[in-house]
């Protein structure tokens, strides 16, 4: 039996479909965050055997005192997000347990079934427009806890944890096109064009894969190699490991921010999110312990318990080139490679090197 449908009945459903908010509205963004920073972020694949999860940023102070040199510092209380850069450059952020006692708050939180870190804010989204249409997006990830590995796979060989862990994927749009993303890893990472990455079941948000334990950022899954700052391994001594594991979608878990590289500024796009956390140029974790400290073991310079990271701030968020400036050459790639040693200087064709 057919069913007629009048002119007005269509028109209104018409209407209501058209108005329905798309995925990326969905997520609740403040108004006046570019659409396009939302339409193409990335979303991340997590290791599924990673214990160390993505963490919120005021959970993560609430765990942690302000010390310096190993000893408590004057500063605001209750520390949040709001005071933090009240405290100075050489504060430690230092966790109040015994960090090899694993104490639960340094896990994170598991992603829901649909990406979301409940509860928490464990993402920063910060845009930089530059003018003319070039606008680099940054997408900030937060860890309490980074796990190092293990060289040659052996426990007895493990250098590199450290308390608090930012990682971060940059994508640099031209008139609202996104043209290349760079995957933070370690003391360095990588660039690709945006074409060739792969993307999300929409089509159009590019792909991580996060380092299991290190949470450091690559365009494939697999095995890729570990560097180690200022400490040379033959390829293969030390790796990450990737999978499509637990996917997270940071996007929904976010503070959204814009920010001014003439003046080294952050603003918000509504007055509930915090800054002062932004400008906080302290370390979000320990300070290395001393060799004199029973949990640490020190070998050829590298330390099994290092200290922890410096903030946003600190990423190079008004860089000249998708790489930021570390001494190495800028490469963008145009095609998927792993990381390694063999091929990390090598030049393809479809590659471009900025410099």
């Amino acid at each position: 039996m057919m069913v007629a449908f009048s002119t007005v009945a269509v028109a209104a459903f018409a209407a209501l479909v058209l108005s329905a908010p798309t995925k990326h509205e969905k997520r609740q963004a403040p108004a006046g965050v570019p659409d396009y920073v939302l339409k193409y972020a990335p979303v991340v694949y997590l290791h599924g055997q990673d214990p160390y999860l993505p963490s919120d940023f005021q959970t993560h102070l609430l765990h942690t005192t302000a010390r310096v040199n190993y000893n408590v510092v004057e500063a605001p209380s209750p520390l949040d997000l709001n005071n933090l850069d009240a405290l100075g450059i050489d504060v430690y952020l230092t966790s109040n347990d015994d960090i090899t006692t694993n104490p639960g708050w340094i896990k994170g939180i598991k992603p829901d079934g649909n990406g979301k870190t409940d509860n928490g804010v464990t993402s920063a989204v910060i845009v930089n427009d530059k003018g003319n249409g070039n606008v680099d997006a940054f997408y900030m990830h937060f860890y309490s806890y980074n796990w190092g590995g293990l060289v040659l796979g052996m426990k007895d060989l493990n250098f590199g944890n450290h308390v608090g862990d930012w990682e971060h994927l940059m994508i640099r749009f031209s008139n609202g096109i996104p043209q290349y993303v760079w995957y933070s890893q370690h003391a360095n990472g990588q660039a690709f064009k945006y074409s060739i990455l792969e993307k999300h079941t929409d089509g159009l948000r590019p792909i991580a894969y996060s380092g299991n334990g290190s949470h450091a950022l690559y365009a494939i899954g697999g095995t890729h190699d570990h560097t180690i700052p200022n400490f040379n391994l033959p390829g293969g001594f030390l790796e990450d490991h990737t999978e499509r594991g637990v996917l997270w979608d940071p996007l929904q878990s976010s503070y959204y921010y814009k920010y001014d590289g003439n003046s080294n500024s952050f603003s918000t796009y509504d007055e509930a999110t915090p800054t002062g956390y932004l400008r906080f140029e302290g370390r979000w974790g320990d300070q290395e312990y001393p060799t004199s400290d029973k949990r640490q073991v020190k070998i050829f310079g590298q330390a099994k318990f290092a200290s922890g990271p410096t903030g946003p701030r600190d990423k190079q968020l008004n860089r000249n080139n998708v790489c930021p400036e570390n001494g190495k050459e800028c490469i963008l790639r145009g095609i998927l490679l792993p990381r390694s040693r063999d091929l990390e200087d090598k030049i393809f064709e479809g590659d471009v090197v900025q410099r």
